[in-house]
């Protein structure tokens, strides 16, 4: 099975952001063409599972990822950042070899 890590920050985040979602609620990385570099990473809240969904729990949370994503995730970790300039979610992808300025989107 492919690797995806989280970490405590983006635990944290991602349950606080839980708190205002229904119980069936989970988060989604899924990952989809466009952006600036080729591929987009997207942040979704969601309440279906399907088939080839792959979860991923860490610190009292679970991540939810669909495996053609996963594919391009595989030993990622997802954090969070948050300081004076901005607020957002941070993948760290080794399978990327060039993204944007933002860090919303990649290239293999």
């Amino acid at each position: 099975m492919s690797s995806f890590y989280i970490t405590p920050a983006a635990a944290q985040r991602i349950a606080t952001l839980l708190a205002n979602e229904s119980n069936e609620s989970f988060f989604r990385v899924n990952i989809s063409g466009g952006g600036c570099s080729g591929f987009q990473y997207n942040f979704i809240f969601d309440d279906t599972l399907t088939l080839d969904d792959k979860t991923f729990e860490a610190y009292g949370i679970r991540v939810i990822i669909d495996d053609i994503s996963l594919g391009l995730l595989s030993g990622a970790t997802l954090d969070f950042l948050q300081d004076l300039s901005a607020s957002k979610f941070i993948v760290n992808n080794p399978n990327a070899t060039a993204g944007c300025g933002c860090g919303n989107s990649f290239t293999l």
